[in-house]
């Protein structure tokens, strides 16, 4: 199947336009195993490569196909791991930019499905996605255009896509990483006619990694997934065994089982713990601080977050 992919993939590139019927193709050969292999999600870049004009239909195939092979092509499925990141990397990086469309829907799209992604990758697509904020051209997936001279609407579903991403440096939250981005590209843009939608997401963003917090569990590795998806498989272990290792291994799980059998357990919960993050901590005041004179001037945006963090206390 996927010498027949490759083939037809090399004739579908050779006049650098892809034709319904040829895409119709590929899915068909693609997805008739089951699978999608390295070598046709190759073939697919290289395919990209060729193409004069990308479309839709295009943009969709390409991210569905090397999403379907970077996350569910080798187990634990959902995961990313950094042999499979490190070739990703190289695939799109291999002329030094990310095409405005395909390339970049579908590195944000592995980001934002995944359930954990390498850190080498996490930092790959947050740096292209500032970089085309900042200096791409032309239209977006998920509607309207790139701007090289001011941030546009669709950039900003672009950055809110990745910053809240599942696989992110802080899953369904803002990371530090994430906060100096957005202080980067409020610090370029500051005169430019920057969309609406662009205050709001620095001002929740930024605000979301002072006063907000992520869960401990709420990412795992690739590592530790194949370790629990071992676990599960094991069919000798035993209640008993199962307790003890749960014990041992996980002490939220602990804390758990706790409850569930009158062990008392001082451990702050949740809602313990969403109350602490709203407390702004020494570091996060320093942090803020060095970001707000960086630039040796406070700006509205700037004053406007200033004041929304005195507001809610």
């Amino acid at each position: 199947m996927t010498t027949h992919f490759t083939e037809l993939a090399q004739r579908a590139a050779a006049d650098g336009v892809i034709s319904p019927e040829e895409l119709l193709g590929l899915r068909r050969q693609g997805w008739g195993d089951g699978l999608m292999t390295r070598e046709e999600a190759e073939a697919i870049f290289a395919v990209n490569n060729a193409l004069n004009e990308r479309s839709d239909d295009w943009c969709d195939f390409m991210v569905e196909a090397v999403g379907e092979y970077v996350l569910n092509g080798t187990q634990p499925r959902g995961q990313c791991d950094a042999e499979e990141a490190n070739w990703l990397i190289k695939q799109v990086d291999h002329d030094g930019i990310v095409e405005s469309k395909a390339e970049l829907e579908t590195l944000v799209a592995i980001v934002e499905k995944a359930q954990n992604v390498p850190d080498t990758l996490k930092n790959y697509v947050l740096a292209q996605v500032e970089k085309e904020v900042l200096t791409g051209t032309g239209p977006t997936r998920c509607g309207g255009e790139l701007s090289s001279n001011h941030i546009s609407a669709a950039e900003v579903r672009i950055l809110r896509r990745v910053i809240f991403a599942s696989g992110g440096h802080g899953p369904a939250a803002v990371s530090r990483f994430d906060a100096e981005m957005l202080f980067r590209l409020k610090d370029a843009t500051l005169a430019e006619d920057n969309a609406p939608e662009w205050d709001d997401l620095f001002l929740d963003g930024v605000a979301n990694f002072l006063k907000g917090f992520m869960h401990t569990g709420a990412q795992i590795s690739h590592d530790r997934a194949v370790e629990l998806e071992k676990f599960v498989a094991d069919n000798t272990v035993n209640v008993g065994g199962f307790m003890a290792r749960a014990a041992r291994e996980a002490p939220q799980v602990a804390n758990h089982l706790g409850k569930v059998f009158g062990k008392r357990t001082d451990a702050p919960g949740f809602t313990e713990k969403a109350a602490a993050g709203e407390v702004i901590t020494d570091f996060e005041q320093d942090w803020l601080e060095k970001m707000v004179d960086a630039d040796g001037e406070v700006d509205e945006l700037e004053r406007r977050l200033i004041a929304r963090i005195i507001d809610e206390g």
